[in-house]
């Protein structure tokens, strides 16, 4: 591969949406003059199968112009979180969300009052129904926790508030937040930012480790009240809407929705509480590699061999993210090419750019959209591999389903971008050149597995506390907050055994974790893995029908439910058999490093 490292400056052209911000600023306009128009079907849905189609139409046909703009502001305001008058544009899109959806609060409740019977018999009658059907038939599944018209309008006005403590922490996280300087063994003086300190961390220097976790963490503790107060914000949000809607509970809440019973949270947990062991062996298998006579938790994202043997420029990571995807079949491939050939991804870091990474299938009409903040490392690559995953979720769903029905559920969204992810890490096994090489690429694909699977539930298991504690009254302090999470940070990586110590100035690392504003969103990383390495196995197994399940999954969008979509996938997520067979892959991978670094069960 090439070691040219990031050579071509790559950007996105959001003139595929629209020509510019005076356009913007019109089409605006307009989608606000007809938002008003949306209540002319007040009192009148039960009448006939053709009025409430017509309805239903509209609504949807307002919603994907609405997405548009939301779109345009988003990434924009995106490409510069200091730039002021972007911020100002997505907030004006967020209030108009507001208004949009008070219009139409009324749809559900009438719905509602509709017999079920005659519901069925409108879908029946109007052909044009049949993309509505599944909402239709969700809702009813729901009537329980659906309010009067106008107390759904008043639940829609709060959003305006609810939303507040998430705004407020990417702003505090991204951009207000006072940042240290380290300056590391090489004389180098580093500002860190989320993104430096991501990429840093990794630095095989562990005196620079050392200094980098601390400082960085350091600048979370001076806040931790103003964190811990904007997070019990959020969760009485959650709180105040499960409560309205008449849930037993924050979760039960948050999961109906999308008809997953809350088994399959606790089952997630329990599964992967039981299997800690291995992920405490992998740790002690670190401490070995990096000859270190007890592991750390700055040591945690250091390469298993140091130094990380290739650099990649982007060419190189599209040569070797399309090269892995084979078992997808020529379609798949080709037209994830496409998207990049035709700059779907924003690639650089810049000042003010939001950190992180993601995708959004927003632009329905368009294409999707991917933020990324690329530094040329295997780990950046593997993020690339991930948000295309998500990328090439919403193209195939977005192709294949109305927007009524294209857009997938948050419990699978993590599936396919696993997906790429998994494939990407064999075939870049497949290419290593040296046994060093593979201890590095084992190593890093364990450190996923931990990430998604192990990191993932542990948040899961968090937000499931705290929720808790709101539910019974308590408050939440940024004292209780970094007492629980020491005690889960500790037992999910082993504190008490014999190679792994946590510090107590980790305990502040929630304050660092935007997803915790969003309402038991993590535990789907780690069903999404454990889904992913299931439809992997039946990728690779010979199974000629897997691809085409796999590629139907992608089209699916949100046209049933997700657990109903992966069973026709192949995967029973209330079973455990997949959370087992999941963790039977991590297994044979740290059996794998363990070999290679020859470590006996005697050892």
């Amino acid at each position: 591969m090439s070691t040219e490292h990031l050579a071509v400056e790559e950007t996105w052209n959001l003139g595929d949406i629209f020509s510019g911000d005076d356009a913007f600023r019109k089409a605006r306009e307009a989608f606000a003059a007809e938002i008003p128009g949306l209540e002319r079907f007040r009192g009148r849905l039960g009448k006939s199968a053709t009025v409430l189609r017509e309805a239903l139409d509209e609504v949807t046909e307002t919603g994907q112009r609405f997405q548009m703009l939301r779109c345009y502001s988003a990434l924009k305001s995106d490409e510069d979180i200091r730039d002021s008058t972007y911020q100002a544009m997505r907030q004006e899109v967020e209030l108009l969300a507001t208004r949009f959806s008070g219009a139409i609060a009324y749809l559900r409740p009438e719905i509602l009052g509709i017999e079920p019977q005659t519901i069925e018999q409108f879908i029946a009658e109007d052909p044009g129904l049949a993309v509505h059907a599944h909402f239709l038939r969700d809702l009813l599944r729901q009537r329980d926790h659906v309010l009067s018209p106008g107390e759904e309008r008043i639940l829609s006005e709060s959003s305006m508030l609810t939303r507040t403590p998430n705004s407020l922490f990417e702003v505090l996280n991204n951009v207000e937040l006072p940042r240290p300087n380290a300056t590391l063994a090489s004389g180098e003086t580093v500002r860190l930012t989320p993104v430096e300190f991501q990429k840093h961390r990794t630095t095989p220097d562990r005196d620079d480790r050392q200094k980098i976790f601390h400082a960085y963490y350091r600048s979370y503790e001076s806040f931790a009240e103003t964190f811990a107060q904007n997070l019990f914000a959020s969760v009485k949000g959650d709180l105040f809407r499960a409560r309205t809607r008449g849930y037993d509970s924050c979760l039960a809440a948050a999961l109906h929705p999308d008809n997953v019973p809350v088994d399959v949270f606790h089952s997630l947990i329990r599964e992967v509480r039981d299997a800690l062991p291995i992920l405490h062996r992998y740790l002690k298998a670190r401490t070995r590699a990096l000859g270190l006579d007890r592991f750390e938790y700055s040591d945690l994202y250091c390469p298993l061999t140091g130094t990380p043997p290739r650099r990649y420029s982007t060419a190189d990571a599209r040569e070797v993210l399309l090269s892995s995807l084979g078992p997808l079949g020529e379609e798949y491939v080709d037209d994830l090419a496409g998207g990049l050939e035709a700059r779907w991804a924003d690639w650089h870091p810049g000042t003010g750019k939001r950190s992180g990474a993601y995708s959004t299938g927003w632009a329905y009409s368009v294409h999707p959209y991917v933020l990324l903040n690329y530094i040329g490392d295997a780990e950046s690559v593997s993020t690339l591999a991930h948000e295309m995953g998500h990328a090439m979720h919403s193209f195939f769903s977005n192709r294949a389903q109305t927007f009524a029905t294209a857009d997938y559920p948050i419990f699978l969204a993590e599936v396919a971008s696993t997906v790429n992810e998994v494939l990407l890490n064999r075939r870049m096994l497949e290419l290593a050149e040296s046994d060093q090489e593979k201890l590095f690429l084992l190593g890093r694909q364990l450190d996923g597995f931990r990430g998604t699977m192990f990191r993932q539930t542990m948040f899961a298991e968090f937000e499931l506390a705290i929720h808790s504690r709101a539910e019974a009254g308590e408050v939440l302090t940024g004292e209780s907050l970094n007492a629980l999470y020491l005690d889960l940070l500790r037992v999910y990586h082993g504190h008490d055994g014999e190679s792994v110590r946590i510090a107590e100035n980790y305990a502040v690392e929630w304050a660092a974790i935007p997803h915790l504003h969003y309402n038991f969103y993590v535990y789907q990383y780690a069903t999404g893995i454990v889904a992913a390495l299931a439809l992997v196995r039946g990728l690779l197994s010979g199974d000629e029908g897997a691809r085409a399940r796999y590629l139907e999954f992608l089209s699916a969008g949100g046209s049933d439910y997700p657990l109903s979509i992966l069973r026709r996938a192949g995967v029973d997520l209330e079973s455990p058999e997949p959370y087992r067979a999941a963790l039977d892959t991590i297994r044979g991978c740290v059996e794998q490093v363990e070999s290679l670094l020859g470590i006996t069960a005697a050892s």
